[in-house]
């Protein structure tokens, strides 16, 4: 079995055409590391509707140039398959370690199969890679990014001619195109032929971005921003400089790429900590809001003064905001979001006389709902401008929050005043999340089987009216591993993370609220049932 191991780790090695990683692997294997080899040889890295994504390192199990060389392939070898052999396929890249070499391998692998490729011209956000696809008119686009993974992480994010990330069928079907590939010497990789994009790309994308403001709106708020050492920076500077807002202050510890995110422990601004910088700018600047991307900036994360200090807004409240903007405006089509994020946005769609829709977890699905005019999901993502960019989009996203916390302004008010108001017009919907990171995803895969056999009845008191298994899809909803609990007055959704080694468990409950006096009760009974629900939750999952 060793000598197996080893014979496939030497066969790796011999066509791996990156110097840093060979050195990795050939230190493996002169130490006989058994663990670790099995670790990395043990399976290949699995495409899925996410692409690829995992620990940057040398093997099949990890993000490195031999694996995105295959997947280059498979993505070519489809395309041509589908009649496409001539298109143009447009690549972008974050700032992450080894992401510029990830995108050029994909340029080169493309040229070498005959299509044509365009790279962007240095590390943007992935809204600007999402925007490229439809306004080049390319046949597929690719996103070399991990997004708010932690620093040892890359991934690479496939986005076909829709201007849409991948959804099933495509994505098994590439995946048999990479299985197919047998040796990197079958892949033709030239050095050069392919198109380095200039700066008429992100600038034809900054004029887009004005779409999402009310001509003649107030620009007055005042911003603190944060990169968290991603690539926003530039971007969202440039956007709001257009749009007439003042220039926000810079968290300038975090403002500029860097792939070792040195101030964070996770560069996520939903994770403890992670907007600490943030807050103490703030308390020293005293604006009106705080805004963060995350480091590919396809995310937008706000923060207000409530109460004294500052807070962060979860995403479902802004969610909620920007549809609540919206609506104010005047605007017309479907509002969209995924099954984990808050009921609230159907509430005020339909109080609007809005079309509402539900779908599964991810923008590949909600960028797909007919007549989108507005889309988001709980993790942070908004798609505010769906004709320009069919994907979340943390730039236009900042953009607009920043025009409703101006509007508001004028008027005496802040955001946290317009969510009262939607509780009391709506009912206090009041979302947490249990969320267990592991390093055994066997535990992942316990906790899922234990509430299939032993489904809770109960949770925090509250009767389960409706349990729900997703992996046998609904009448609305393709199938997907998840468990969906419908009680009286509260939802939870159980799932595996797409793109972490996390179960995530989606909390809701939904607290009357008579007049803005009883907001602090309904807020009071609303914090202990999702307490409870957590605590019965976890022992019936066993985490």
């Amino acid at each position: 079995m060793q000598d197996e191991l080893i014979a496939r780790a030497k066969a790796w090695l011999a066509e791996d055409p990156d110097t840093d990683t060979r050195e990795e692997l050939a230190k493996l294997i002169d130490a006989e590391d058994t663990a670790e080899l099995t670790a990395r040889f043990t399976g290949t890295l699995q495409f899925g509707t996410a692409g690829l994504r995992g620990e940057l390192g040398a093997g099949p199990m990890r993000m490195n140039r031999s694996v995105v060389i295959r997947a280059a392939a498979g993505l070519a070898a489809y395309l041509k398959a589908r009649g496409q052999a001539d298109g143009l396929v447009v690549i972008g890249y974050d700032a992450r370690h080894k992401s510029a070499d990830f995108a050029r391998d994909t340029a080169a692998v493309m040229t070498g199969a005959g299509l044509r490729a365009a790279v962007l011209p240095r590390p943007l956000p992935t809204p600007v890679l999402a925007y490229a696809i439809r306004h080049l008119g390319a046949v597929a686009g690719v996103e070399v990014t991990a997004s708010h993974n932690p620093p040892r992480d890359n991934g690479y994010k496939v986005y076909l001619g829709d201007g849409s990330q991948i959804v099933p069928p495509a994505d098994t079907e590439i995946a048999a195109e990479i299985a197919a590939v047998a040796s990197l010497a079958d892949v033709p990789r030239p050095d050069s032929g392919w198109e380095i994009l200039d700066e008429g790309v992100l600038d034809a994308y900054l004029e887009r971005t004005d779409a999402v403001l009310t001509a003649g709106s107030p620009r007055t708020a005042r911003t603190v921003y944060t990169a968290m050492h991603g690539v926003g920076k530039e971007t969202l500077l440039a956007a709001f400089a257009r749009a007439g807002f003042p220039a926000p202050e810079l968290v300038a510890e975090q403002a500029e790429p860097d792939p070792d995110f040195p101030t964070v422990a996770f560069p996520n601004p939903e994770e403890p900590g992670a907007m600490d910088l943030a807050f103490a700018k703030a308390r020293a600047t005293d604006p009106d809001l705080i805004i963060a991307n995350d480091p590919d900036a396809d995310r937008c994360a706000a923060a207000v003064k409530d109460g004294g200090d500052w807070r962060m807004l979860r995403g479902d409240e802004v969610g909620a905001l920007l549809a609540a903007h919206l609506v104010r405006r005047g605007a017309r089509g479907t509002f969209a979001e995924s099954i984990v994020s808050s009921s609230l946005l159907g509430r005020i769609a339909e109080t609007a006389g809005l079309p509402y829709e539900e779908t599964l977890t991810g923008f590949k699905w909600i960028a797909r709902v007919e007549g989108l005019r507005y889309g988001y999901e709980e993790a942070l993502g908004y798609c505010v401008d769906p004709d320009g960019v069919r994907d979340k989009d943390g730039i236009t996203a900042a953009l607009a929050v920043t025009e409703l916390a101006s509007e508001l302004k004028e008027e005496g008010r802040t955001l946290p005043d317009l969510l009262d108001d939607l509780a009391v017009e709506h009912g206090l919907h009041a979302t947490d999340q249990l969320s267990v990171r592991v390093d055994d995803l066997s535990l992942i895969t316990d906790a899922m089987r234990r509430l299939r056999e032993r489904p809770p009845t109960r949770l925090a008191g509250l009767a389960v009216t409706r349990a729900e298994d997703l992996t046998l899809g609904t009448d609305r909803l393709p199938p997907t591993d998840g468990l969906r609990y419908t009680l009286d007055g509260a939802r939870v959704v159980v799932r595996p993370s797409g793109t972490e080694p996390k179960l995530k468990c989606y909390l809701e409950v939904v607290v009357p609220v008579g007049t803005h006096d009883g907001l602090p009760a309904a807020r009071a009974t609303a914090a202990e049932l999702l307490s409870a629900i957590k605590r019965d939750l976890s022992a019936a999952a066993g985490i």
